[in-house]
């Protein structure tokens, strides 16, 4: 189908991979080479403290590798965000998103942690969202040793790492903790029945398409969890939103998972919950890591500014629209 993308993306589409999931080894082994020819020096990285942990909240819990972005500038209690990647439950890792944790510390004022979480088909639900949890625990509970502000603690997540932030929220709402006081949920996964306009029309969009959904979908929630996952699983089911912290959501244009995250923000707002979403014109599905675009600079740079109001941040740096380098 034909879509019109903003024309700085439109440009770029070429350098962008296609990923089959159909081989999860060789889309795993495509998206590190990719990474790796785009990821360069990280801008003000020196001004972290950054530390590779392996924790667990207790004897029940799993042991889960996260990475420590401790800004400098911070004066402890902190503001602190658990950031959980994106890659359609079966790709993506700490170093994958490196970059835009690093980022997130940085322009946030908070410190982030990057949550390594187990991945699907290997490993599929209810592992990955037991980690994510598992670590938001860790990090309430050592709060005073990470100079952290346990009131303030925000989740974030994209794609995949959306539909995980969303879960790991509706678990600490049910379990009466930890406290989360944010939730950021970029072009977030969140219901696996694949019903949407957006959804059924979406059938070759870069990056993400109904297709790669719907393995997605497969991989994640197992053989015997495909007829009914629960909603933690698929947040998009959840019959009660009420109660769940302040959110952002922010969508994609041209993204078949466009109208799943309008509904939930809509359900937020009709619970209550104070939201604020936007859908980026022009944009498809991951379409922020083009960094040259001006539309991807207003995309993060407004996640940025949500969760500084979120976490109530004052130490992040200003928005960066000035770093637009030409092509």
């Amino acid at each position: 189908m034909t879509c019109a993308y903003d024309p700085e993306l439109a440009a770029a589409l070429t350098l962008i991979p296609t990923l089959s999931l159909d081989d999860v080894e060789a889309a795993r082994a495509a998206q590190r080479e990719w990474r790796a020819t785009i990821d360069g020096d990280i801008d003000g990285i020196e001004k972290l403290e950054i530390a590779d942990r392996l924790v667990s909240a207790d004897a029940d819990s799993p042991e889960v590798a996260v990475r420590v972005y401790s800004p400098f500038a911070c004066e402890p209690p902190a503001p602190s965000v658990l950031y959980i990647h994106g890659g359609g439950f079966v790709l993506g890792s700490v170093d994958d998103d490196h970059a835009q944790a690093a980022a997130m510390a940085l322009e946030v004022g908070a410190i982030v942690v990057s949550v390594d979480y187990r991945l699907a088909p290997e490993h599929p639900y209810p592992a990955g969202l037991q980690d994510c949890y598992a670590a938001l625990r860790w990090m309430e509970q050592n709060a005073e040793g990470l100079g952290i502000d346990a009131d303030r603690i925000a989740v974030a997540g994209s794609s995949a790492g959306g539909a995980l932030a969303a879960g790991v929220t509706l678990l600490a709402r049910d379990r009466h903790g930890p406290h989360l006081c944010f939730q950021m949920l970029n072009q977030p996964v969140l219901d696996d029945r694949l019903e949407t306009p957006s959804m059924t029309e979406f059938v070759d969009t870069p990056v993400w398409n109904r297709p790669s959904a719907a393995l997605s979908w497969r991989y994640y929630l197992g053989e015997s969890r495909r007829e009914t996952p629960d909603h933690y699983a698929a947040p998009g089911r959840a019959d009660d939103l009420s109660g769940l912290p302040p959110a952002y959501v922010a969508l994609a244009q041209f993204d078949p998972l466009r109208d799943e995250g309008i509904a939930y923000a809509a359900r937020l707002l009709r619970s209550s919950v104070a939201t604020e979403f936007h859908v980026f014109p022009g944009t498809f599905h991951g379409s922020e890591q083009v960094e040259t675009a001006e539309v991807s600079q207003r995309h993060v740079a407004e996640m940025h500014e949500a969760l500084r109001r979120g976490l109530g941040s004052s130490v992040g740096r200003a928005p960066a629209l000035s770093r637009r380098v030409e092509t």
